[in-house]
């Protein structure tokens, strides 16, 4: 009986040793695995963290301007205008093209489908001419060509209903009839680099190293039926009080063409193919395909965001 209860004390003295280090094992494996559980949900709480700010990063990126744009180069000069004298070449003053390469006094929508252009995007076959400039008796052709689309003018609400242009509309903008700086309020000269020097309805004193520059801002809102008029004017309307009127209820984008000429100095030089600065004018036909016009005034002008000429901000 002794025996049988000293070798039962010494079994348990034997096993106590060895029961205390699976006891310690054990706790030391718990542990573990509740620092890989902390340690999970530490980062999933910052997977979820990063892909919050994500977005609110990239939104805080979006320029909320309305706004998308075309590069288009100068192709050529011809005494040309198919839109005010469709099939009459050389019944023009000389007028400088950008764009479609193709653009002559015959040219018609279906002509203009079927040319290059010199676009940034290059989808857009769109023509854009202008009467050229002269220093002197040398012709002088923009070196920067933007032609901004944009939702400005109108309130924001207007804006959100901007529609694309249909395909083959034609607008001018500016009068090349003009006999004075009033008879023109909508183009304007100014300077680049040159903020100083207040912008005009006719040509400026550039200081040297600066260039020309025209601005010229199309009406944005449509009668909704014609692609042209008489006029080539009252089909269009620029809008009043934020809005379009009645008569013009479909609003569209605001064309502004902005050029620069490498000139600088006395303004007396220049002259346009029409006259004076205040004559300056622009035609525009619209070229565009359907669907890459929809898809930059959806996503650009409607959500009054600034985006690029791929139609991406």
């Amino acid at each position: 009986m002794l025996f049988r209860n000293r070798n039962s004390s010494e079994h348990r003295r034997q096993r106590s040793p060895r029961s205390w280090r699976y006891r310690v094992a054990g706790l030391a494996a718990a542990a573990l695995a509740v620092s890989l559980v902390q340690a999970n949900v530490g980062n999933a709480a910052a997977d979820r963290a990063e892909a919050e700010v994500a977005p609110r990063a990239a939104a805080a990126d979006v320029v909320r301007v309305a706004e998308f744009l075309a590069e288009c180069p100068y192709t050529h000069r011809a005494p040309d205008d198919p839109i005010v004298f469709p099939g009459l070449p050389g019944a023009s003053h000389m007028h400088s093209f950008f764009g479609n390469d193709t653009t002559n006094g015959n040219s018609d929508l279906a002509s203009l489908e079927k040319g290059r252009t010199t676009c940034s995007p290059d989808t857009d076959l769109s023509s854009y001419w202008v009467p050229t400039l002269y220093d002197g008796d040398r012709e002088v052709e923009p070196t920067g060509t933007t032609f901004y689309y944009l939702g400005e003018g109108v309130r924001d609400d207007v804006i959100r209903q901007i529609q694309p242009f249909p395909k083959g509309l034609r607008i001018v903008a500016g009068n090349a009839k003009a006999t004075g700086p009033q008879d023109n309020t909508i183009a304007r000269w100014s300077c680049l680099h040159a903020g100083h020097v207040n912008p005009s309805q006719n040509f400026v004193n550039c200081p040297a190293g600066t260039m020309l520059e025209s601005y010229l801002d199309f009406p944005q809102c449509w009668n909704g039926k014609d692609l042209d008029s008489a006029d080539h004017k009252s089909h269009m309307s620029y809008p009043v009080a934020g809005a379009c009127p009645s008569t013009h209820p479909v609003p569209v984008p605001k064309l502004r063409q902005v050029l620069r000429y490498p000139v600088s100095g006395d303004p007396a030089r220049f002259r346009l193919a029409s006259g004076p600065g205040y004559t300056m004018h622009g035609d525009f036909f619209n070229v565009w395909p359907e669907e890459e016009l929809a898809q930059r005034v959806r996503d650009c002008i409607n959500a009054i965001v600034k985006c690029g000429f791929d139609g991406t901000p």
